[in-house]
């Protein structure tokens, strides 16, 4: 028997607790990758000498085999604006990590803003095979294309872009080249394809609304501009767009309101000032016409749409020596307009050049072979110079035109330039008068050029010069087509993705303004 004080002891088991495992201990980084996250710390917050530095104490241990600090040593270079450092920087990635996609896309956007696009391309096809379904490869590669003029395999490498990811940008290149080709129909169904995507994309919804205005689709161009302004109260150019079709209908003072709005966020805008100066012109107030048309002549020298206005105001004026300088400068820029060379001719009449205004007339009547005004106004030339023949043919002619017009248009013919043509059909006793229902623009001033009084009712030429210039920037030519610069960069990703291309602002020009070669005039 157990005794006092004895204990029993139970015959069942007794569960123990569990043990827990022990830690284990974290792996060391190789020394190669100890400070990349400081590196990139930096980085993202945008302490650029921090990280230069933490960068050289790292290419230092590492005897310069560091990926990644060198990585975004590249990047930073090209922040400051050291492309060719960059490149070489970001070439010395490539051969620490062959097989980086990564690497490559940084190479040729180098190889790009260096201006290098046929390199660019070939190192985005070496990038291409590494990684075939990268949308950002696709995209660069149609935009390298395009600046080569190889719309055919731009449009190509762009839709392949489109079907791997669909983006803004994508959409916007793409509209572009079409209309770079002069194919404004299919720029308009890309631009409504990328705006059903992106309903308050406000540069979609802009540009779209300037290609209807220029289309003269006015109720579809308002509502696309008005959709733009609801996302966008401050965007200039959807606003300049809205004041331009006012000042098309003649509200001059309301779009007067508009412009002052644009003059607040772009005061140095050339459309802006070549605006408000046919807004006085159409108000009568020449001298602040002239004023405002010779500011945006200053900030846009070479844009002929200005020099055009300048002339026309210096005929209505009846400065004809000014006249003459302005459109002969036109004529330069846009040698192949003819109704330059009918205003200068007119202004040679004016300054009793005869000789040299026939010229102009000849040249006038070669290039332009629609409008009726041309041949009318040399007809009343050659009249007065005794030559009725030369003016019953170009009076002639001036029918054959206004015959073709009357099939192909439904507006009124200018009273005035009916009128005119009337009493030379009764000079030159060619039967009975015409009765004219179809239309001509631009008609009032010039015909009132021709019998020597110029007008200021008519509407000019270039008074709506928002619709050219605001569709170099609509269509991918801007400023504003462009990814941030820190897309990407504040992810925790390890390495910043390249950014897609985009064009340099203000490098190419929109096919409404593309000219022919310059021909000189051998005029006095």
């Amino acid at each position: 028997m157990a005794g006092p004080g004895a204990q029993l002891v139970s015959s069942f088991p007794v569960a123990k607790e569990p043990q827990k495992p022990r830690p284990k201990k974290v792996p060391e980084l190789p020394i190669l990758e100890r400070r990349n996250w400081l590196i990139h710390l930096h980085y993202v917050r945008k302490d650029y000498d921090a990280c230069k530095m933490i960068i050289k104490e790292q290419l230092q241990e590492s005897h310069g085999m560091c990926e990644y600090a060198v990585y975004v040593q590249a990047l930073i270079f090209r922040l400051e604006g050291k492309i060719q450092e960059s490149l070489e920087l970001f070439q010395t990635c490539s051969i620490l990590n062959p097989q980086s996609a990564d690497n490559l896309k940084q190479v040729a956007r180098s190889l790009f803003l260096l201006g290098k696009h046929k390199a660019a391309i070939e190192v985005y096809n070496e990038a291409a095979k590494l990684n075939e379904k990268d949308w950002e490869i696709s995209h660069n590669l149609g935009v390298c294309y395009m600046y080569l003029k190889h719309f055919n395999k731009a449009r190509d490498q762009l839709n392949k872009a489109l079907q791997l990811n669909r983006h803004d940008l994508t959409y916007i290149m793409l509209g572009k080249i079409y209309l770079l080709e002069g194919e404004t129909d299919k720029a308009i169904e890309v631009y409504k394809t990328a705006v059903e995507f992106s309903p308050e994309n406000t540069e979609l919804l802009t540009t779209l609304g300037l290609l209807y205005l220029q289309l003269g689709a006015y109720q579809k161009a308002f509502e696309h501009l008005g959709n733009a302004l609801t996302y966008d109260p401050s965007n200039y150019k959807a606003i300049l767009a809205a004041g331009s079709m006012m000042q098309t209908h003649g509200d001059f003072d309301v779009a007067l309101t508009k412009y002052r709005v644009v003059a607040c966020a772009v005061p140095e805008s050339p459309p802006l000032w070549n605006n408000i100066g046919m807004c006085f012109f159409g108000k009568k107030k020449y001298v602040a016409a002239i004023s405002c048309l010779k500011r945006a002549n200053y900030l846009a020298p070479f844009d002929w749409k200005i020099l055009y206005n300048l002339g026309l105001v210096h005929l209505t004026m009846q400065q004809y020596a000014s006249a003459f300088h302005f459109l002969s400068a036109a004529i330069n820029f846009q040698p192949k307009m003819g109704e330059l060379y009918m205003l200068l001719a007119v202004a040679l009449t004016n300054l009793e050049d005869t000789e040299n205004a026939k010229r102009s007339y000849e040249q006038a009547v070669a290039l332009d072979q629609c409008n009726p005004l041309v041949n009318l106004n040399y007809a009343v030339l050659l009249y007065n110079q005794g030559d009725k023949k030369g003016a019953l043919c170009q009076y002639q002619e001036m029918e054959k035109k206004v015959n073709v017009l009357k099939e192909t248009s439904t507006l009124d013919f200018d009273p005035e330039m009916v009128d005119m043509a009337q009493k030379m059909g009764a000079a030159l006793q060619v039967g009975e008068s015409l009765v004219w229902t179809k239309p001509i623009k631009d008609s009032k001033s010039k015909q009132r050029a021709a019998s020597g009084k110029p007008s200021s009712t008519q509407q000019p030429l270039g008074s709506n010069q928002a619709l050219g210039q605001a569709m170099s920037s609509a269509a991918g030519y801007g400023k504003t087509i462009q990814l941030s610069s820190g897309v990407g960069i504040s992810a925790p990703l390890a390495k910043p993705p390249s950014l897609p291309l985009e064009p340099e602002p203000g490098s190419e020009t929109g096919p409404e303004e593309t000219t022919e070669p310059q021909e000189r005039r051998k005029e006095k």
